[in-house]
């Protein structure tokens, strides 16, 4: 064959003009093509994405709004030191029972036909009764005063069993500590009344330890009994009319929810009281006995994460306070006309003034 010289070549690339322009066009189309490929892509919304599954807490509370409130950050710091952050990567719907104890199974039932990841049961054992009476698959969390063995929540409380674990406060069982502590505070009244709930589960054994106690101290114990907004008031009152020295308040989420109310009473009536938690304290109560019920709701969130991460509840050992806090304040002592003892100012964890 011929071979094709320099001339040739050119010659021929004079019969064909247009193969340059056809080999431009080609990559023009290519580079297009690619950049309407890409196009695409980043043009898909976001939503559209396959994203996982934000997970929905149910929470349910007895009492109110309100009252949680004073713990939401607490709840939400346990939630963060597993990873959730509310809104973020979990979401949260709220039930709250008011202190209506009979509305708790209807709330629960709405929460489990919800299909939530996870039940918040908080405010007293009723809460996770209901929940547990509602569902045997979903996990659920509680945070109780009451013994959680005793009024039949959990087996045990190193292994739980079923779906249901939490933190119990047993703040329930310090009524004996909290009238000692009220008799060294106020030595000289020999009557003291215990205002108990007998709607709240842990009732019977709340008043068997005060009559036990104040047999034990010498002291006549008067039993007042309160589950709505005027037996409070009608309680006080009958406790001033039997002479009562002093008074302590167990502790139910009703009573905690109505902090403000039972200061007001106590001060109205001039008599001292203590309360089962320091929040009382911070508005103007005279002494509180009780554990760290902050930390209580920590714990139950930084459990809800854990659940939500995949650890079973029938896994997780129910958790118990480690200490608990005596708080007064001095100045509603002193409006009362009572001189603190040393001993008691020296073990106060917290002191208003």
């Amino acid at each position: 064959m011929k071979s094709l010289n320099s001339a040739d070549r050119l010659d021929l690339n004079r019969k064909r003009p247009g193969l340059k322009a056809r080999k431009a066009g080609l990559e023009m189309k290519r580079r297009e093509f690619l950049m309407l490929a890409g196009s695409a892509a980043t043009s898909v919304p976001f939503t559209s994405r396959a994203q996982p599954a934000m997970p929905v807490v149910g929470f349910l509370h007895g009492a109110s709004r309100s009252y949680l409130e004073q713990f939401l950050d607490a709840l939400r710091a346990g939630l963060g030191e597993a990873g959730f952050v509310e809104e973020q990567n979990v979401a949260i719907e709220y039930r709250w029972a008011e202190g209506h104890y009979d509305r708790l199974p209807a709330l629960a039932a709405d929460l489990v036909s919800r299909q939530v990841a996870v039940i918040m049961a908080m405010g007293g054992t009723d809460p996770a009764r209901a929940a547990r009476a509602a569902t045997s698959t979903i996990p659920i969390v509680f945070v109780s005063a009451a013994d959680p063995v005793q009024t039949g929540l959990v087996a045990s409380l190193n292994r739980p069993g079923a779906n249901v674990t939490g933190v119990s406060l047993i703040a329930s069982a310090l009524d004996a500590k909290k009238l000692g502590l009220l008799h060294e505070l106020v030595p000289k009244a020999s009557v003291i009344a215990g205002l108990t709930n007998p709607k709240y589960p842990g009732v019977k054994g709340q008043i068997e330890e005060v009559q036990e106690t104040g047999s034990s101290l010498g002291l006549k114990i008067i039993l007042l009994a309160a589950s709505d907004e005027d037996e409070l008031a009608a309680a006080f009152a009958r406790a001033k009319q039997q002479g009562a020295g002093a008074i302590l308040v167990a502790s139910d989420p009703f009573f905690n929810s109505r902090s403000g109310r039972l200061v007001t009473l106590a001060a109205q009536h001039s008599i001292p009281t203590i309360y089962p938690q320091r929040e009382y304290i911070r508005g103007g109560g005279l002494i509180s006995y009780g554990p760290d019920f902050a930390d209580g709701y920590r714990n139950g969130g930084l459990y809800i994460g854990k659940i939500l991460k995949g650890a079973k509840p029938a896994e997780l050992p129910v958790v118990q306070p480690v200490k608990f806090e005596l708080a007064i304040n001095l100045k509603t002592a002193k409006t009362l006309g009572l001189d603190v003892p040393p001993t008691l100012l020296a073990t106060a964890e917290e002191l208003v003034e």
